[in-house]
Order: C-alpha cells, then structure tokens, then sequence
C-alpha cells in the first residue's frame, strides 16, 4: 500500500469492513474508497469518525464493473467485505446475486488488472463440521454448508478454485466475529451485544437449549473472535504476497456459550444469572455445535500477534463501547 494508489474496501460502512478501514487509518492509510449501501439503518454512524477519500454506493460500483471500466486502474488492493451476512435469510436469488455473482465481477476485474483481492468467506462453508474445518482442504466440494448464506460463500470459493484463482486472491473464513460497530446488525448482532442489553432489561441473559447429547445446555461451542485481531490479520494477509488461497480466522480456541455469558456479567461486575430457552424450530436442523479455527496455515503466512484472550476481548468491548456507545476511531 505504499505506491500512492487507494484502497476500496466494499462493505466498508459495515461491521467488519469499519472496523477495517479504522485499522488502516490508524496505520496511516486515508486513500481508500469505501462502498456500501447505506440504506434505511444507521450503519452511517461507523463511518463518522473514519477516514478515507471517497464513497460509492455498492449499485454504482457494480454498474461500474459490468462496463470493465477504467475506474478500478486507481486500486491496489481491494478487500471485499460487503455482502449480505444473514445466516437467515431464504432469498436464494438475492443471496446468489448479492454474494456469488457480485464477487465474480470484482475478483475477475482484479486479477485481469493484478488488484490485490482479499474477499470474505465464511467459516459457515464448513456447515456441521463433519468434513473438519480445514483451509488447505483440496475437495471443496466436501462440504456441505447448513444454510444458503453459507452455501452463497463457499459457490465462489469453488468457483474461484475452479478457475485457478487460488494462487492470486484471498479468501478469508471469519468464525464467530463480535464487537464494536456491529449495532446496525439488528437480530444478528453477536451474542454479547444482544445479551448486554437483555442484562440491562432483564438482569438475565437467555441461551439455546441443547438438542445435541453430547453437549449439555450453554456447552455448544464456538471459536469467537475479536474485531480488532480479524482485521489485523486480514490487514496481513493483504500485506503478504505469497498467502493466497483460503484462510481460516479465527481464535483458534472453542469457548462454550456459557464462557461467553459469564465474561459478559464479569465485565460488568454482575453475578451470572443465565436462562435456557427454546431454540427456533427452523434453527434446529441448521445449528453448528462445535466450531474451532485451526489458524496453521495463518500462523505459517507468518502471522504471530497472540490477539485477545476472550475474556479481555468482552471487557474491552463491553466497557469501552457497549456501555459508552462509542464507536471505534471515537
């Protein structure tokens, strides 16, 4: 990132790509182009405290792609977080448009002009889990994802394969990612920003029951990752020329989802009070019980940061954004 060029980062009013672009801000990185649809909700307010040089809304920057226009000759790298992330949604068509054929467009513009191209995937790729969780997996095909947003992912990660991309581009397979930023996200918030404020309605916080025998009610178990370790170590990959392919990110631990409740009354200096509640009935046949990151082919790209111990990571969000309502770059 240092030739003068810019950066677009799509998605970047979002979650995962605000917190980005705040990384890269703090590294000194303004020239970048942020693209996202803005909509009715309030994600506008992650962006108030960034910094970068232009924003387009997602339709345009599409338009702009399917006439191979000269407008991406300004990029060097190009990360590609937008997307729709609803694990519920059951609009296939939308999903397929909005998350296979819109990353076809910008990875193909990208290779054809040597963009660095560093794109989301999904952990939900890997479905039950059943095939392991394995990035340097050669048989994509293996996998059977639970849910069409994941099953939306893992089309172009062999699609990708397919066409021998993946010596070129970046597939990243987020786990469970949470923190600050993410308050636009409504029902798929993470679970300690949906459980901060039922502490504060409530004084409780409510988990799914299990229907799995081998885990008992609150011991489901999930690799739960920081914002700010995701984009350090998206933010290296991009940096790294010889890591391509596909990556897991995650924290490379499984905590149970009552570890995670119980960091969230810690942080707030409450006794845990945790409820067990009924599961959706569309959700049953769909859920992951156990997720886990194996980071090797990360940590051999050269990635060495420890990252946040889950505990330490909800203090720092809890007591720093939640109860504050700040933003990060505020």
């Amino acid at each position: 990132m240092s030739t003068g060029k810019y950066t677009l980062v799509t998605g970047g009013a979002g979650f995962i790509g605000s917190a980005l672009i705040h990384a890269l801000n703090e590294s000194g990185n303004t020239n970048i182009v942020v693209a996202d649809i803005l909509g009715m909700d309030e994600k506008f307010k992650n962006l108030i405290p960034l910094r970068y040089a232009d924003y387009i809304e997602a339709d345009d920057l599409i338009e702009l792609a399917e006439e191979e226009s000269d407008y991406f000759d300004q990029f060097e790298t190009i990360f590609h977080l937008g997307a729709c992330s609803a694990t519920t949604e059951r609009d296939a068509s939308y999903l397929i448009r909005n998350n296979y054929e819109y990353t076809k467009t910008l990875a193909s513009i990208a290779v054809d002009k040597g963009i660095r191209f560093v794109y989301a995937s999904s952990a939900a790729t890997y479905g039950d889990g059943s095939q392991g969780m394995d990035d340097t997996l050669e048989d994509l095909h293996a996998l059977n994802p639970l849910n069409m947003y994941g099953y939306s992912k893992h089309m172009f990660d062999c699609y990708a394969q397919r066409m021998g991309w993946d010596d070129q581009i970046v597939g990243l397979k987020y786990y469970n990612v949470f923190g600050p930023n993410e308050t636009h996200k409504d029902d798929m918030r993470s679970l300690v920003a949906k459980s901060y404020e039922q502490i504060q309605a409530t004084g409780e916080i409510g988990l799914f029951k299990s229907y799995h025998p081998d885990y008992t009610d609150g011991n489901q178990m999930r690799d739960f990752l920081y914002v700010k370790d995701a984009v350090a170590m998206t933010i290296h990959l991009a940096n790294t020329p010889s890591a391509n392919g596909l990556f897991n990110l995650g924290s490379g631990q499984a905590n149970t989802w009552n570890t995670l409740a119980t960091a969230i009354f810690d942080a707030l200096k409450l006794k845990p009070n945790i409820k067990y509640i009924e599961m959706p009935e569309q959700l049953k046949g769909k859920y992951q019980y156990y997720t886990c990151a194996n980071t090797d082919k990360l940590r051999s790209s050269g990635y060495s940061a420890d990252g946040y111990s889950l505990q330490d990571a909800v203090k720092d969000y809890v007591q720093n954004y939640l109860v504050t309502g700040k933003y990060l770059g505020q």
